[in-house]
């Protein structure tokens, strides 16, 4: 894999984007690239926060495709804080957040995310701009310029 900081020009990505999580296990996942946005957030349910050893753990589902009932098995990470996040609507919810690696074609780079239920969302994850590198640019009118969607062969 590629480290975004190892590469010398700016990377350029799509308002919406094919990525992968691959320390969660979650292959591929649509995603919309929001500016607006501050923090970046996963549809997640049956969330758990629990303690183990002394630290702080959450357990959580995912249903990575939109529309479609098909659980991830129940995923554990570690729970770095817990904080208000304001959304669009104005209303402001407590969320865990975790961090996880994210994966955009051969570039990946750790990201924050916060657990919330997205099923009313267009997307089941957003990408904020706290979770945009510095040396990446988004081209708001592109889709799809580097996470391409795997075909399932038949």
């Amino acid at each position: 894999m590629t480290k975004l900081s190892n590469k010398k020009e700016a990377l350029c990505v799509g308002w919406r984007e094919w990525v992968g999580l691959p320390d969660i296990g979650i292959k591929q996942i649509k995603a919309k690239v929001d500016t607006g946005a501050r923090s970046s957030s996963i549809h997640a349910f049956d969330i758990e926060e629990y303690s183990r050893s002394g630290k702080d753990f959450v357990k959580f589902r995912v249903c990575p495709i939109q529309k479609s009932n098909k659980k991830t098995p129940v995923i554990k990470a570690r729970l770095i804080d817990v904080r208000n996040v304001r959304d669009s609507g104005g209303k402001v919810t407590r969320r865990p957040v975790i961090e996880t690696t994210l994966k955009i074609g051969e570039f990946e780079w750790n990201i924050e995310m916060t657990l919330s239920n997205r099923d009313e969302m267009g997307f089941r994850m957003l990408i904020g701009r706290t979770g945009i590198p510095k040396d990446c640019l988004v081209n708001p009118h592109k889709s799809y310029l580097i996470g391409k969607k795997k075909r399932k062969k038949l």
